[in-house]
């Protein structure tokens, strides 16, 4: 019996999950969610209502996507892969932080740039400036070096990036000639990864 995972193909938080159960090895049945028509069953295991939702065999339910991903490195590191092992380790005071700055104020200002109908106290071009501010940090730690935090992606990389990728298509003309060439290259390779592309295939919709 597998693992259940609740997911929505363009969640970005949905996203991260399924990446670093990729890239643990851990297989999974993946349950595509309608979000007009939420499966019952899921709802009843996580009333909170978001993806992604993990269900293990035994019945624990895991229902918060950095959580996930923990317990995917944790499980992989229980079998000896050292590429989670490094990533496991990669999870310091500073990716920590930096992954809550993208998780509270890089996401409310993504969203307000995103759907400036819904936030109509500024205008869209001062949402996108208050997420730049995000921005010019991860740009500055790119010059450093090729991920975030080194030369191999850390926790902060994998969390991040599908955050990044959803503010850069709000506006991928502006994007593009945008002063984040490290941040554009960064993001570029992620999206045109083998594990990215993976994670990206289209299941059916789970009707319960």
């Amino acid at each position: 019996m597998l693992p259940i995972l609740y997911s929505y193909r363009r969640c970005p938080y949905a996203m991260r999950a399924r990446m670093a159960l990729k890239l643990a090895e851990i297989e999974v049945e993946i349950r595509e969610i309608s979000l007009r028509n939420k499966p019952a069953h899921m709802l009843q295991l996580s009333p909170k209502a978001t993806v992604p939702v993990l269900v293990l065999p035994d019945g624990k339910v895991i229902d918060e996507s950095k959580a996930i991903m923990q317990w995917a490195l944790e499980q992989a590191a229980s079998k000896r892969e050292g590429k989670c092992d490094a990533l496991q380790a990669s999870i310091h005071e500073d990716c920590r932080a930096l992954v809550l700055m993208n998780d509270t104020e890089f996401k409310k200002n993504l969203d307000a740039y995103k759907y400036p109908e819904r936030y109509p106290t500024q205008s869209q071009l001062e949402y996108r400036a208050q997420g730049e501010v995000f921005l010019q940090q991860l740009e500055i730690l790119l010059q450093q070096n090729t991920y975030l935090f080194g030369d191999m992606p850390s926790f902060a990389d994998y969390a991040i990036f599908p955050f990044v990728r959803q503010f850069a298509a709000v506006d991928s003309a502006w994007f593009e000639t945008a002063p984040y060439p490290k941040l554009r290259t960064w993001l570029n390779n992620w999206v045109n990864s083998d594990l990215f592309k993976s994670i990206m295939t289209k299941n059916p919709t789970f009707i319960d």
